[in-house]
């Protein structure tokens, strides 16, 4: 995955607490067995009036002009904002996939769901949790200020508003690490090959019947 480190972007405010994965990615578009292609059909069943399904033209479905992804002050946004219990629900990975997919870096919320928050670590976005005065804080700011940016620094673990504030949040130091070097679980795991190699030589001498092949 992508290594992250820092992160300049506008700001989408996703007024909504409690969004499962089914709102975040509908279950039609789980039968994909690629990785890629769920960005357009990223909140579906909320950004259209109208059904979709997977190799339909987006183009050619009616947009809902009330739902926040479909106002023009909030497009090329990078980093999503949101309340409590963000990506409850069933466990599916392509709710983060299509997250990422849409061009999303970053998201912000007051609680997220523990599985879909390590699954968005695991795939390269920053899942930051925040207490709900400076949530209240950032949406009042995003509202009001047209093309509202953040900057995000991951090695400070701070986050600079418009303003020039800063406000400082908790990350597990595993998942810093991972993220700042671009280390999925199975690179991770690959940097202890040499110690790998050499446990499993022990084990065969100690016991080497483990080893043998079944007639």
């Amino acid at each position: 995955m992508q290594a992250f480190a820092q992160h300049r972007g506008k700001v989408m405010p996703f007024d909504w607490s409690n969004i499962d994965t089914d709102a975040i990615l509908p279950k039609q578009y789980m039968k994909s067995i690629d990785r890629t292609g769920f960005g357009p059909f990223l909140f579906d069943g909320l950004r259209y009036l109208d059904p979709g399904a997977l190799g339909l033209d987006n183009s050619k479905r009616r947009p809902n002009p009330d739902f926040v992804m479909n106002d023009p002050r909030y497009q090329h946004c990078s980093i999503l904002l949101a309340r409590k219990n963000f990506g409850c629900g069933s466990s599916r990975e392509h709710a983060v996939w299509a997250i990422g997919q849409y061009g999303f870096k970053v998201l912000i919320a007051s609680s997220f769901a523990d599985i879909f928050m390590a699954n968005c670590l695991k795939n390269g976005i920053l899942a930051i949790t925040l207490n709900d005065v400076h949530i209240d804080q950032l949406f009042d700011a995003t509202r009001t200020t047209p093309g509202y940016e953040l900057e995000v620094d991951l090695s400070r673990q701070s986050i600079r508003t418009g303003t020039g504030e800063l406000i400082h949040f908790d990350i597990d130091a595993y998942r810093k690490h991972a993220l700042m070097q671009g280390l999925d679980e199975i690179r991770l795991t690959l940097q202890q090959a040499d110690s790998i190699r050499v446990f499993e030589a022990r084990r065969m001498a100690a016991r080497p019947w483990l080893f043998k092949a079944n007639p």
